[in-house]
């Protein structure tokens, strides 16, 4: 009976509803490195290793096309290094200064996102035609009232999980790695980025300390 019990909840579980384990960590591999920090719109030098960025917003580009996530922004960072240098790279070294405000806002796990991942390609199904009433007083069972709300989109568990796969692979690889190592890192932000007069993406870690201007 424990057995089936656990099985069970074992299958409830969905990505959107909870922040997946270490074994599924490793399985981040980033992004592209573009060819030299310049193809970035923002650079700055960390001792040897040079950081490149640039801010994508709500918009979270995958190797398999863009989604959104309107609670979170992504900036895409890339290091670069000298032939052969390897760093030890880790998410919590980057913070993001939103407006000049005194305390800067700290990275977010990927995981975090999954809530609010959507894919501007998939759409719902079409809902099935409502009955027309058939009774005398005009309220057919199951007919449903002309003024309520319009029920809630449930995104199937397959698409979020594939949302949530796609999100993982383009996060900035972490632990000891050759560079360069590219790809996205998170920070909650539910405003509208018209709002944002300045962006400050800064990064205190084993290369050093560097903070990037970023263009909006």
């Amino acid at each position: 009976m424990r057995i089936g019990v656990l099985i069970a909840l074992t299958s409830l579980c969905i990505p959107g509803q909870s922040i997946p384990g270490k074994d599924t960590q490793t399985e981040a591999k980033g992004m592209p490195a573009r060819a030299t920090p310049a193809d970035y719109s923002s650079q700055a030098q960390a001792g040897k290793v040079t950081i490149a960025a640039e801010f994508t917003g709500h918009a979270l580009p995958t190797l398999e096309g863009p989604l959104t996530a309107d609670d979170y922004v992504a900036i895409e960072t890339a290091l670069f290094g000298p032939d052969g240098a390897r760093l030890l790279i880790s998410g919590g070294d980057f913070s993001l200064r939103v407006n000049g405000k005194k305390t800067p806002l700290a990275s977010q796990p990927y995981g975090l996102l999954l809530g609010s991942l959507k894919d501007p390609e998939w759409a719902p199904p079409e809902p099935p035609p409502s009955k027309s009433g058939t009774s005398l007083t005009g309220g057919g069972q199951g007919q449903a009232e002309p003024n309520a709300p319009p029920a809630p989109v449930k995104i199937p568990i397959a698409v979020q999980r594939a949302m949530a796969k796609r999100v993982q692979q383009a996060s900035l690889p972490e632990g000891d790695r050759a560079l360069p190592q590219a790809g996205l890192i998170f920070f909650q932000y539910r405003g509208k980025t018209t709002n944002l007069q300045s962006l400050e993406l800064i990064y205190d870690g084993p290369a050093g300390k560097a903070i990037l201007k970023l263009q909006r």
